[in-house]
């Protein structure tokens, strides 16, 4: 299968491990990623502070970009949130029923990795070892938007060599957020002090996720407590091997 690769801004600027993992691993199942290097911002940030008519030119360039791929895969459950659930909206608050249309078709075949390695290529063990306890935090946006469920965990339950344990109170909200966590930082911080206690009482050494974003958020507050415990995105759990370990 040809599939088309959206890293989103966060994957391309700072955390880039993650959307490699995600052509490796796509490319070791025997598929063709490519990579439309017009490809920009989903928008999401935009929408979700308000700014809905600064999204549109964001909009109507992702979909120029992506309307003629077959598949489409992103490393982030948020960004596809966005994508499905967004793009089509501000489309018709502009009053653009056919950019709405077409955003529509592109959100129809624009998969998160764990859906579409579960739904569409119909797999679960993508043969992968990774020897470390790891315990799985389900971002909001994969949980309650894009309603990913247990996917996530039949492809870790899979991955030899590796220690699954249940994070206590997974589905609580870590607190990033987005601009959330800027705007109400000691809301925010008191949410990650809970996350960060649930994952420490697992005694995982790695805290995984399909988002970078949250990662970043729980990531940051486990580095500046020292607690010696890794966040590392699901692709690149999913990507290793015996080979890489």
């Amino acid at each position: 299968m040809r599939i088309a690769l959206f890293a989103t801004c966060l994957a391309d600027t700072m955390f880039p491990a993650a959307a490699k993992a995600t052509v490796q691993l796509l490319e070791r199942l025997g598929h063709e990623v490519v990579f439309p290097p017009e490809q920009t911002c989903c928008g999401q940030m935009h929408v979700n502070t308000g700014y809905q008519d600064q999204a549109l030119p964001l909009v109507r360039r992702h979909v120029r970009t992506f309307e003629a791929c077959d598949v489409v895969v992103a490393p982030s459950g948020s960004c596809v949130g966005s994508i499905r659930h967004q793009h089509a909206t501000v489309a018709r608050h502009a009053g653009q029923e056919g950019l709405a249309a077409r955003a529509e078709a592109v959100a129809s075949r624009t998969y998160e990795l764990s859906e579409l390695l579960v739904d569409v290529l119909e797999v679960e063990d993508v043969g992968a070892y990774y020897p470390h306890r790891v315990t799985y935090h389900p971002t909001c946006h994969s949980l309650r938007i894009l309603r990913v469920g247990d996917r996530p965990l039949r492809l870790l339950r899979h991955v030899r060599g590796l220690d699954l344990v249940e994070l206590p109170q997974a589905e609580q909200c870590c607190g990033f957020g987005g601009t959330f966590a800027v705007k109400n930082a000691d809301t925010s911080t008191a949410m990650l002090a809970d996350k960060m206690r649930h994952v420490l009482s697992t005694g995982a050494d790695v805290c995984t996720a399909g988002d970078a974003s949250c990662l970043m958020h729980i990531g940051g507050g486990l580095s500046r407590l020292r607690t010696g415990v890794r966040t590392v995105h699901l692709a690149e759990i999913l990507a290793s091997t015996e080979a890489t370990a």
